[in-house]
């Protein structure tokens, strides 16, 4: 299955800048926002300012964990 790498351009802190991840965690990582009230630059800001390696990496680090703990959560584990 071949993946399909979308690069957006995102404001982080004032800055535009662009971010490039699969269809998938764009689709995610949009879903996370809008759960939490937020604009897609507001959370990519706040992953921005957490991050240690590059942003694209950094924002599917963020989904997966955020998927992890939906799925803990939905377990009991």
């Amino acid at each position: 299955m071949a993946e399909h790498i979308q690069r957006r351009s995102v404001v982080v802190s004032g800055h535009r800048t662009s971010v490039s991840v699969e269809d998938e965690f764009w689709t995610e990582i949009a879903a996370i926002a809008a759960r939490r009230g937020m604009s897609l630059n507001g959370l990519i800001s706040e992953i921005d300012r957490d991050r240690d390696g590059n942003l694209s990496s950094a924002v599917r680090l963020y989904v997966l964990r955020e998927l992890k703990a939906e799925f803990r959560g939905a377990s009991g584990r």
